[in-house]
């Protein structure tokens, strides 16, 4: 007997002289549990996961997630042993090959989906009996080819696919088309196609995954296990109670969050420590899991004649560069807790019913008034701390969410400042505005992106969206249409040439262009007055004239506050304005179009004017110059097509005749006037090169206020 595999003895009492015995196996590392302890979910799609528990002695802790997750899982996990008489021995866990390569490893390949006949000439010289109509045939399967086969006229022919075996009657052709059934008649290939269709079976059912922790020591120890897995996103939604005085100095409203949990995981929370980050920290996923192969290039065996130098090509080495990593922006995480936050007001005493007025409410049966709806609602259980370089929401007591099931939390409830408003921009094409509030984050705490169901009076108002909103920040929200309130607008538009110079030979003017739109908002309401904010878009390159300045501007708008009396209606204008600078060649224009400019409220001065007359004027003995020389031109055309003529009626009539002398001496004319003309066009050329160089020069050389 050995200590690893001792014998255990049993004795037969009843008068039997013999006894029983058989070895008692070695025991086994024990089993241990480690439940989720603590839960921090981020906003981008991860959940950090906290397990913890005591084992004793040699334990394995065996974890099971979903095949999909075992890739975070294995980039992530962190193992804790917190005693020092304990050793963490690894990790394991099922291999998974890829399910093409473990296809391919079977006596029968169909990792690519092959069709049957691909199939049997994969299975070259294996036996088989294919059952055809006609009765069965046995033979040595040769090969497969596909045939094309006649197909009704106008169509294209089919490829049909043929089996060919080697029978004893000799090479038979199957039409696999026609084929009752195939038999592999060697039955461990049979078993190998089985093997392989079990494989693709199993892929398919592998969608849980074990990973073992192996845990070595002595004694009992404390052990943490901890990693990331991929999660869904953290929602939060919003309660926006209104109070019921509204009059513009009731600015005291009521903010509830609620967060929005969901367990998705095939575990129980069963009294977790839960934590919401609404900061968003890198996270990708990486293949871990699945085995992969590098390409090997296959080799030719080389042989001695064979054998060749090889030369090789130099090349440049790229040495990567370190990237520094500036600091962004700073992260901010939300653990469940306890209260509303730092600096949050404390709840006011709830006002106390006696019984009887309890009962009449329940007869009356009236809706909530907004101080019950802020006053009993449920209680934030977080508050907020921070935490080096996140912000976050610690939950006073821990949670519990079933597998497959979802949670909606308290986070907070709050005071917040604001007041009502009614909110205007053009570009929603409606004649009326919308009916919103302007809040001011009061209170210490993240605001994350989520809806606002706004309620007032009690009763529900409507739904409002929000964005980021970070302390001492404010936001408008619009919850439903202002039908009490109208607006009409006007637009109108000017441009106003404001001076007129030459610089370097361009005509520079400069025009102060005018947008303005004019509001008028009817107030239909006759007991309250509406303040109403309008949004106007910001123009590029346009300035702000009327109103002096804005309220409040974004990148894109300006904001402006309009207050609109009771039953009246006011009008509202705003004006931008902008100068635009443009050049004209001095030459492109005349002197009425320069003189215009001028009846805009432009001031043009004498100088301006002089200057342009010249160029005109040396303008126009260029243009006298061209005028000359097209006038030649067209002087020379005439006795050339003039000259033509004459010279075809001389080649048909007598030289001795008057008609030919007479003919003769017009030519003669002719050519004394076409020699004058080339004189004069030459003249008038040179004189319009120098014209049109001095007019350059005189305008390249312009500069008059």
């Amino acid at each position: 007997m050995t200590r690893s595999a001792p014998i255990a003895c049993f004795a037969l009492v009843l008068g039997a002289s013999s006894a029983f015995c058989q070895p008692v196996p070695a025991p086994s590392p024990r089993a241990a549990e480690l439940p989720v302890k603590a839960i921090t979910l981020y906003r981008s799609g991860v959940g950090s996961f906290e397990r913890r528990g005591t084992v004793i002695g040699d334990a394995t802790v065996q974890l099971r997630f979903n095949t999909d997750q075992v890739n975070d899982i294995l980039k992530s996990m962190v193992i804790l042993d917190l005693s020092k008489n304990g050793r963490i021995d690894g990790v394991s866990y099922g291999s998974r090959d890829p399910l093409s390569k473990r296809l391919s490893s079977f006596g029968v390949d169909i990792s690519d989906e092959p069709p049957l006949g691909t199939i049997l000439a994969r299975l070259r010289g294996a036996n088989v009996t294919v059952t055809m109509p006609e009765g069965p045939w046995t033979g040595t399967i040769l090969g497969g080819e596909t045939r094309p086969q006649a197909t009704p006229p106008g169509t294209q022919p089919i490829q049909v696919p043929y089996l060919n075996i080697l029978t004893q009657a000799g090479i038979k052709s199957l039409n696999l088309t026609q084929a009752l059934s195939v038999e592999l008649l060697d039955k461990e290939l049979a078993a190998e196609l089985r093997r392989a269709l079990a494989a693709l079976a199993e892929h398919r059912a592998d969608r849980v995954k074990s990973v073992d922790i192996a845990l070595s020591g002595e004694g009992q120890r404390e052990v943490v296990v901890a990693y990331v897995q991929e999660s869904p996103v953290w929602k939060v939604s919003y309660r926006l109670v209104l109070p019921d005085d509204d009059t513009p100095a009731a600015g005291q409203m009521t903010l509830q969050g609620w967060a929005i949990v969901e367990n998705t995981t095939d575990d129980d929370w069963n009294g977790v420590s839960l934590s919401l980050v609404s900061g968003r920290p890198v996270s990708f996923r990486m293949d871990l899991y699945q085995p992969l192969y590098v390409f090997r290039p296959e080799i030719p065996v080389p042989t001695v004649p064979g054998v060749a130098p090889r030369v090789f090509q130099g090349g440049i080495v790229t040495a990567g560069r370190d990237m520094d990593v500036a600091g962004g922006d700073k992260a901010f995480m939300l653990r469940l807790g306890e209260a509303a936050g730092p600096g949050a007001p404390p709840p006011s005493a709830a006002p106390q019913f006696d019984a009887a007025e309890v009962a009449e409410r329940g007869r009356s049966a009236r809706r909530f008034s907004s101080e019950e709806l802020g006053k009993y609602a449920a209680e934030s259980q977080a508050r907020a701390v921070e935490s080096g370089e996140v912000f976050e929401y610690e939950l006073d007591h821990p949670v519990t969410i079933e597998r497959q099931r979802s949670a909606m939390l308290p986070i907070i409830v709050s005071a917040v400042t604001g007041r009502r408003v009614s909110i205007y921009n053009p570009a929603d094409g409606s004649e009326h505005p919308m009916r919103g509030v302007e809040v001011t984050n009061t209170t210490d705490l993240q605001l994350l992106p989520g809806p606002v169901s706004v309620f007032d009076h009690g009763a529900y108002a409507g739904d409002a969206q929000v964005g980021h909103v970070p302390p001492g920040d404010r936001r408008l929200l619009a919850y439903s249409v202002d039908l009490s309130v109208s607006a009409q607008r006007k637009d109108q538009s000017s441009e106003q040439v404001r001076r007129v110079r030459i610089v370097k030979g361009l005509l520079e003017t400069t025009m102060l262009r005018r947008e303005g739109t004019t509001f008028t908002f009817s107030n239909k309401e006759r007991e309250k007055a509406r303040t109403i904010i309008v949004e106007f878009p910001r123009y590029a390159g346009w300035e702000l004239r009327t109103p002096s300045a804005p309220s409040e501007s974004t990148e894109n708008l300006y904001r402006f506050e309009v207050e609109a009396p009771a039953g009246k209606s006011v009008e509202f204008t705003v004006e931008q304005e902008r100068t635009v600078t443009s050049g004209l060649s001095l030459t492109s224009i005349d002197l009425p179009q320069l003189l215009s400019y001028g009846k805009t409220g432009g001031v043009i001065s004498e100088a301006v004017i002089a200057a342009f007359k010249e160029v005109q004027r040396r303008a126009g003995l260029v243009a006298d110059a061209e005028r000359r020389i097209a006038e030649l031109d067209k002087e020379r055309a005439e006795i050339d097509a003039d000259q033509t003529r004459v010279r075809q009626n001389m080649g048909s009539i007598d030289k001795a005749t008057e008609l030919y002398r007479r003919y003769m001496e017009k030519l003669s004319s002719q050519e004394t006037r076409l020699e004058a003309i080339s004189r004069d066009a030459a003249a008038a050329r040179t004189e319009r090169t120098r014209l049109q160089d001095e007019l350059r020069t005189h305008i390249e050389g312009l500069n008059v206020e």
